[in-house]
């Protein structure tokens, strides 16, 4: 996995979520693994498709969940119904499309996948084969682990 790839969505994260809450989220540690799951009570998952290949998974505590989507709508949420499901959703999707931006810009040619959350203890979620890079986003609202997991499509000629 290239760094440019995991750049395009930190970067693509940072200002989304600058924008949406309105403060700099801070990094935390980055981790490199060969494969990955994630046990996250709720996920997000984003495919990714075309010349680079793979998926990128937003995930958080049930309590995040709720700060985020209580931000997003604007109100406090008394239960996690449909509403809020799609405001968690579509704040991951703004990022990826963010992301998508920045890697057509340096001249991949993909697209991504409706997201998909997921959300639920003893859940888990695995990237399968392919390495990820997970980066913990701290924001006002609580940690988004941030888990990039993406390879170049070899083009057969």
């Amino acid at each position: 996995m290239r760094s440019q790839h995991v750049n395009a969505f930190v970067t693509g994260a940072f200002r989304v979520l600058e924008s949406v809450f309105g403060a700099t989220p801070t990094r935390g540690e980055l981790q490199a693994l060969p494969a990955v799951f994630t046990t996250d009570q709720c996920n997000v998952t984003i495919g990714v498709t075309g010349s680079i290949q793979g998926m990128v998974i937003f995930g958080m505590s049930l309590v995040t969940a709720d700060r985020i989507a209580s931000t997003m709508i604007g109100a406090p949420i008394k239960t996690f119904d449909q509403l809020a499901a799609s405001a968690i959703a579509e704040l991951c999707n703004m990022i990826s499309g963010n992301a998508l931006i920045s890697l057509s810009e340096a001249g991949a040619t993909c697209d991504i996948t409706p997201p998909a959350l997921i959300r639920g203890t003893n859940t888990k979620l695995s990237t399968l084969s392919i390495p990820a890079i997970i980066i913990p986003l701290e924001t006002t609202t609580g940690t988004i682990n941030l888990t990039v997991s993406l390879i170049e499509k070899k083009v057969v000629v």
